[in-house]
């Protein structure tokens, strides 16, 4: 086993140092015992590690049950969702009887059936400049598991201030990816993504879709990186990304430089202290939030509309596939990619309620329209699901 493991990793000069084991745990962890690289020391290295995962999601589930399994003594996990029925095509950390019920609860359940002998600390909050340092401050490796930039941002700068290495991973639809980001020993996640992309561009997955299994892999990637951080072994991931595409089955690798001009980790850093992560990603400010919201139309005033046979057009910008699931009555479907090349069907004298999943792709649709020089426009809030759940739940959610 390597003597030295990563900087903010458990400093133990010597096995006196660390934790014994029961005979239940010599006999629960007996194959990693046999494991000449793991061994009696390296099983009381973890057991007297600490892990943060943040979210309990599609990432967080696999990560956090084999970090359990494996003997880490104390596994934090920020989450502040409950667990939706949606959830559970690939959060396997949940089951049904958890729908409705905190993510925190369900997992620290979960956990403690698995592995009673590790500590899981709930942190029901939402990650923010505010609190992270404070947080992220008492593990020894932090695991990002979370599905937006600004935390993503928001987490990297946090374990570069705090010396932590942040174990990476990313999935969407079928592809997925994953890195050790540690800027004590090479770069960090701003040297490979400088700037976030515009908001709305990268669909989120309950606007895009993510194949269930998808998360199972790459969150156990990211729980192999971090006991290998944690034991000191092999080669982490540390100025590499790894790419993993489910549907060729094939991985390929990147080598990643650390930026010697990254604000966060290069030679003449400019970012000191944490930042605000919503502006630095181009979210709307509260202003903003204010004047998209008069441009929404609720799911109950499109219903009293459609009720007085009001003349507005209805139009669908999903896909065809989500439109085959689920439909408003009277709604053209025209998918957004297609909107630019069939702009000349709609008649700009006319009011349009423009409708899709959640509502995300009908206000990027709008924002179109308008620059096209449409002025009588709305966006559904919620979109189909909160038609789904407030007007007529024999239109299918999913």
């Amino acid at each position: 086993m390597n003597p030295n493991p990563a900087p903010g990793l458990p400093a133990a000069t010597g096995s006196e140092a660390l934790p014994s084991l029961t005979q239940s745990e010599l006999l629960r962890y007996s194959r990693h015992l046999l494991l000449p690289e793991v061994g009696l020391d390296g099983q009381r290295r973890l057991k007297a590690a600490s892990v943060l995962v943040i979210g309990a999601g599609g990432l967080g589930s696999p990560l956090a049950l084999y970090l359990a399994a494996a003997g880490v003594g104390r596994i934090g996990i920020v989450d502040f969702d409950r667990v939706d029925a949606s959830n559970l095509q690939r959060q396997v950390l949940h089951g049904t009887a958890s729908v409705g019920r905190s993510k925190l609860e369900s997992a620290r359940e979960r956990l403690h059936d698995l592995n009673p002998d590790v500590t899981v600390e709930p942190h029901e909050t939402r990650l923010s400049r505010v609190n992270a340092l404070e947080i992220l401050e008492r593990y020894d490796v932090v695991v990002d598991g979370t599905d937006n930039f600004p935390t993503r941002y928001l987490v990297n700068d946090a374990c570069v201030l705090l010396g932590k290495p942040n174990v990476y991973g990313s999935i969407f639809r079928f592809e997925g990816q994953a890195s050790v980001f540690d800027a004590t020993r090479g770069p960090c996640y701003r040297c490979l993504y400088p700037d976030p992309p515009p908001p709305g561009l990268v669909p989120s997955c309950a606007e895009g879709g993510v194949l269930g299994v998808l998360p199972g892999v790459i969150g156990v990637i990211q729980g192999i990186e971090t006991l290998k951080l944690l034991l000191g072994i092999g080669e982490p991931l540390i100025g590499r990304l790894v790419l993993f595409d489910a549907l060729g089955l094939r991985f390929r690798e990147l080598s990643l430089r650390k930026d010697p001009d990254c604000p966060m980790c290069g030679e003449q850093p400019t970012i000191h202290e944490l930042i605000d992560y919503e502006e630095f990603c181009g979210l709307p400010t509260e202003a903003e939030a204010k004047a998209a919201a008069g441009k929404e139309i609720d799911v109950r005033e499109l219903a009293a509309k459609l009720g007085r046979k009001d003349d507005f057009v209805l139009i669908d910008v999903r896909e065809p596939h989500e439109h085959e699931i689920a439909s408003i009555p009277g709604a053209v479907l025209i998918p957004l990619r297609a909107l630019p090349a069939r702009v000349s069907e709609l008649d700009s004298s006319k009011e349009i309620v423009l409708h899709c999943h959640h509502g995300v792709r009908s206000m990027r649709a709008l924002e179109f329209l308008e620059q096209a020089g449409f002025r009588k426009l709305k966006s559904l809030k919620g979109g189909i699901d909160a038609w789904s759940i407030e007007i007529d739940s024999q239109v299918p959610r999913y």
